[in-house]
């Protein structure tokens, strides 16, 4: 298998040559000529099994070639066997969830999770129930209903680690779908450990610009067909601007997430000793992977840390303070972001949801850019200062 770094520069352009370019191609088309009647329905029926038929693509909601492009390009950094694209993360979350409901109506989540997914598997809207759990509750909580096991690893908010081969013999024969939003494929594949849906908010990393809303599911070709089954009917398809800046990003992605986990991890240091803090919240701490995960389930600790000030007053304190910093939800882009769980990502979530995740008024979750990092320490420093 070729490098990461290689894969990714190269991922999803098996056709460029056949097609001619060099750059990613741009298909804008929403509906496709049908050079043949009877092999347009063929295809058409092929598409709503789940099927890919890009000869007769007939319509935008059933395929486009740019967004199959990127999905290439990400099934290959996944080792999967195919990724299907969503026009959000949610939506992939969705979509997840409603290709597994033919198998039953209950999911077993483990605390903590982003804060909408959290609040979808607990509004009961798709006539789903949930039972929220730790790592180790995961196989006493299931029940003869349990469709999926959904997990988040490394946690939003709190960059905690969940062994995901550990999750996946508890669960058995239930599909175990894992949140890898934090890691990107360039340090955690869950695939390879047993997991049978990565799910990705391509927003973050993937996108990695703050400038595209997608998602993206990786799995085997049997679930990737339920998954387009899903799309197709619901049309939660990715537009193919954004799919086109998402391929675009691939190459880099590497490079962004080395350099800004290197400056996380000079961060998370500085702040684990600094006066105003009370915790931080960070894998690559000497305490901050009790299971050893780091070097055997993924490559390195990421670049998204959290820590705690005493309260909520200090904490608006700090967002008021930054400079260089930008305060604003969202992660995994150029620049560095800061934001508070407790009064945005995760606002919707219960309040035993927020203890059990160790969401406190208190906490700060930090997405480290690309920035110098002594810049970014100065800018931390003066607005953890003594008020």
């Amino acid at each position: 298998m070729q490098h990461t770094e290689t894969l990714s520069v190269h991922a999803g352009r098996t056709a460029f040559r056949a097609l001619g370019v060099h750059a990613p191609p741009l298909d804008f088309s929403t509906t496709y000529p049908i050079h043949d009647l009877d092999g347009a329905t063929a295809s058409l029926d092929a598409f709503v099994q789940g099927h890919l038929v890009p000869e007769e693509p007939i319509y935008a909601r059933l395929f486009n070639p740019t967004v199959a492009r990127f999905e290439e390009g990400i099934a290959q950094l996944e080792g999967a066997s195919a990724s299907v694209a969503f026009g959000s993360g949610m939506a992939a979350l969705t979509a997840c969830l409603l290709a597994t409901r033919p198998n039953g109506t209950h999911v077993v989540a483990v605390r903590p999770l982003y804060g909408s997914s959290d609040h979808l598997l607990g509004s009961s809207l798709l006539g789903m129930s949930v039972t929220f759990t730790n790592p180790e509750g995961v196989c006493e909580a299931l029940r003869p209903d349990t469709a999926l096991v959904v997990i988040e690893t490394p946690a939003n908010p709190t960059v905690s680690l969940v062994d995901i081969a550990d999750i996946v013999v508890q669960a058995g024969s239930v599909p175990v779908l894992v949140d890898a939003t934090f890691a990107t494929p360039i340090l955690l594949r869950p695939i390879d450990f047993g997991a049978t849906f990565v799910l990705h908010s391509a927003t973050k990393f993937i996108g990695g610009h703050g400038d595209v809303m997608a998602g993206v599911v990786s799995t085997s070709d049997f679930w990737a067909e339920k998954l387009r089954q899903v799309r197709i009917m619901t049309g939660v398809l990715l537009h193919p601007m954004g799919a086109y800046l998402l391929h675009r990003g691939l190459p880099t992605l590497p490079i962004r997430v080395e350099r800004a986990q290197a400056s996380a991890q000079i961060l998370a240091a500085r702040l684990h000793t600094h006066d105003s803090v009370k915790a931080v919240f960070y894998p690559g701490l000497p305490d901050g992977d009790p299971k050893g995960l780091i070097g055997r389930q993924m490559k390195g600790p990421g670049s998204i840390l959290s820590f705690e000030v005493p309260d909520h007053e200090a904490a608006a304190r700090v967002l008021k303070r930054v400079r260089l910093i930008t305060p604003a939800v969202s992660l995994g882009s150029t620049d560095t972001l800061i934001q508070h769980p407790a009064g945005l990502t995760h606002r919707v979530v219960s309040e035993e949801g927020k203890t059990a995740g160790h969401i406190s008024e208190g906490l700060l979750r930090l997405s480290v850019g690309l920035e110098q990092v002594e810049d970014l320490w100065a800018d931390i420093e003066q607005a953890l200062a003594t008020p």
